[in-house]
């Protein structure tokens, strides 16, 4: 397999080397003790209860014949962990805000059934819940984050909530949690206060939920009194500015933990265009909304850094991701689509713009992590496969709590139409044993690109890479054919007296680690 994906790669580039532009990219990284860390939160998941992501993908069941433990599946938990994934989000999304926690808990044949007003209108009988979600992440190695239910709940139903899943003292939310089978508290640190706001949340204006925002907040108790609750706010619709300024102004800074924000890479919300069927000018638009997350980031944080100068509060871009009409045959309402290589380069794109602006995106969730919108995972009944974006992710995981290397690069164009964007997007970063890591995307759909990075202030004296490519953009892993994209060694480069010269194929994400 790897001699065949080697093959693949020398037959895309010797097949795109002819686009190559002739200018060659400089990129200059440096390093600097005042930089931030690239907090592993930002490499963050989203589980919904949603189509087939908790049922069938999560959760199949204890009487399964697939392999699982407690009911969820082996192979999920199994790559998720070599994925490093450092939490995961859950029940929602919309979901979240008619959801009701003392549904899921208590014997399963006791519990409620309810209908997802929201995805599909299928019946919910709330056979995952709590317990199981934070055992799945103790399970995985993962940090909870708990999305309350602000839109249909109470301000008591949360409280009782927090203090279900954390107080370890004698009360009556502790004790119905022993009565449930367990002892010790979880501890949950990450909670969400309502999830959208402004949309399915509740159709709230910004004042009015900074309101009860204040409110909610202050009845979820740090039950050690550590100040260990990171309380997260639900954020502004992508260029909604004016969302952001009204929660900041009108919110104690020491009631903030963290302030959402939404973005997808959608082209038309009324005609998405196909998941795998799409044409380059599809791509091109597509990636134009992915590379906004630059602009989005950088206004926010503007707007925060006036009211938290010591940027204290986080940017918490809980839910991101590439969105198209769903596949041919499915659920509308399931949001199943798969995953190409358009994918691959919108996640590295938009992870690289979350390091380069680590000292305020302090955490992120790509939506979602199973069989649903940009999913790492999709299943089948006994199935399973990796997405190039899973791919991808594992390739990143190297950033994880890395020491950020600030990079400055003169992007060459990538021309559509008339229209450019930038066509090479890089972030870089220093581990603790002091390998560096340099993350490259090409995100011309054509045209290879020549690179040049100067390794001398670095240190480095040798350097590997691997890549991910194939020969088309609408190239994707099948259940027919699940190996089809995967890392692949990559050679294509020269050391130079500490210059190291590329050529980096036509939509493709290159990792290069120096040491």
């Amino acid at each position: 397999m790897k001699k065949t994906l080697l093959l693949v790669f020398v037959f895309i580039f010797c097949n795109q080397s002819v686009f190559s532009q002739k200018e060659t990219t400089v990129i200059t990284i440096k390093n600097s003790e005042n930089a931030p860390i690239i907090n592993r939160n930002i490499y963050g998941h989203f589980a919904e209860h949603l189509g087939r992501s908790i049922y069938g993908g999560f959760f199949v069941g204890d009487t399964s014949k697939i392999p699982n433990t407690n009911g969820v599946r082996n192979d999920v938990v199994a790559a998720l962990k070599a994925l490093k994934i450092p939490n995961l989000r859950w029940p929602g999304g919309c979901f979240a805000d008619t959801y009701h926690w003392k549904d899921g808990i208590g014997p399963k044949e006791e519990r409620p059934t309810i209908v997802n007003q929201w995805w599909g209108g299928v019946t919910e009988d709330n056979s995952f819940g709590t317990h199981d979600f934070l055992n799945l992440c103790e399970l995985l190695g993962t940090e909870p984050y708990l999305a309350g239910n602000m839109g249909s709940g109470t301000v008591q139903e949360l409280a009782d909530w927090v203090q279900y899943v954390n107080f370890g003292g004698k009360s009556p939310m502790s004790d119905l949690r022993v009565k449930n089978g367990r002892k010790e508290p979880w501890k949950v640190k990450i909670w969400g206060v309502g999830n959208e706001a402004w949309g399915c949340g509740g159709n709230m204006t910004a004042d009015y939920y900074s309101g009860e925002y204040r409110k909610y907040a202050t009845f979820m108790s740090d039950w050690d009194n550590t100040g260990g609750l990171m309380r997260v706010a639900s954020g502004a619709n992508s260029a909604d500015y004016n969302w952001t300024e009204t929660l900041m102004k009108n919110i104690p800074g020491n009631m903030l933990g963290g302030v959402a924000l939404h973005h997808y890479s959608v082209i038309d919300w009324n005609k998405k265009g196909s998941d795998v069927d799409f044409t380059e000018d599809l791509y091109f638009k597509t990636m134009t909304q992915a590379l906004k997350m630059e602009e989005l980031v950088t206004k926010h944080s503007a707007i925060m850094d006036k009211y938290d100068p010591k940027k204290k509060i986080a940017l918490v871009v809980d839910e991101w991701g590439g969105w198209y009409d769903v596949e041919k045959g499915t659920n509308p309402g399931f949001l199943y689509q798969q995953n190409t290589m358009r994918d691959a380069v919108l996640a590295g794109a938009t992870l690289n713009i979350f390091n380069n602006h680590a000292d305020r995106v302090r955490m992120a969730n790509l939506a979602q992590c199973v069989n649903v919108l940009q999913a790492v995972i999709l299943t089948d009944k006994t199935k399973m496969l990796l997405t190039p974006t899973y791919h991808l992710m594992q390739m990143y995981n190297v950033h994880q709590d890395a020491k950020l290397l600030p990079i400055t690069i003169n992007s060459p164009l990538y021309t559509y139409n008339g229209e450019t964007l930038p066509a090479i997007s890089a972030s870089a970063s220093k581990d603790k044993n002091g390998s560096v890591h340099i993350s490259l995307v090409n995100v011309d759909a054509k045209k290879a690109n020549k690179i040049e990075i100067d390794l001398t202030e670095l240190g480095i004296k040798t350097v590997s890479g691997t890549i991910l490519a194939s020969s088309k953009l609408q190239d994707h892993n099948s259940f027919e054919n699940p190996t089809k994209i995967q890392p692949a060694v990559f050679k294509g480069f020269e050391n130079k007296k500490g210059k190291l010269e590329i050529t980096i194929p036509p939509f493709s994400v290159l990792m290069l680690e120096g040491k």
